[in-house]
């Protein structure tokens, strides 16, 4: 059974997050682990792959974990946290809401290393993160929610929005 939701009305204003258009163009940037296509907007699929060669010569390995995800996926996601029994506040502080994810536009990238497990916070300790962290924004890339960011997301520091358009 799907539990319906409601996502408050003054949620966008409340934590500073404009509403995000679906991308209507999307570039493969290689698969997940479990085998899912990962899209991203054509611009940040080549700043993408820039990003991920050039920590590779500095020896360092960035994996993608997640690109686009639809208005309608993100409805999904929601809809199965709750099903687990999880509170929709509790929810939306580790999930923007439908219609308010970056990864709706196909410019954000969830970003993982080899060995380490996807998702979670302990990715700030790893090479990978300290290299993000020194170099992604000269490839077009911001973190988008550090710790205590405006708009009450947990912190994530796997996932990179790419500003550059």
């Amino acid at each position: 059974m799907t539990k319906t939701f409601r996502i408050p009305r003054n949620y966008g204003k409340k934590r500073g997050l404009p509403r995000r258009v679906e991308a209507a163009e999307l570039d493969s940037v290689g698969c997940s682990a479990d085998g899912r296509d990962i899209l991203l907007s054509p611009r940040a699929a080549e700043a993408w792959s820039k990003m991920r060669d050039a920590a590779s010569s500095a020896g360092v390995t960035l994996v993608p974990i997640s690109g686009f995800r639809s208005i309608e996926r993100q409805k999904e996601i929601i809809e199965s946290k709750l099903s687990k029994g999880e509170t929709i506040a509790s929810i939306l502080a580790a999930v923007g809401a439908p219609g308010y994810s970056e990864h709706h536009t196909g410019r954000a990238i969830d970003i993982g290393t080899p060995g380490e497990p996807p998702l979670t916070e302990s990715f700030a300790s790893t090479r990978a993160y300290s290299w993000l962290d020194a170099h992604a924004s000269e490839f077009g890339f911001r973190l988008s929610f550090p710790r205590g960011n405006p708009h009450g997301i947990a912190y994530e520091p796997w996932h990179w929005f790419h500003v550059a358009g």
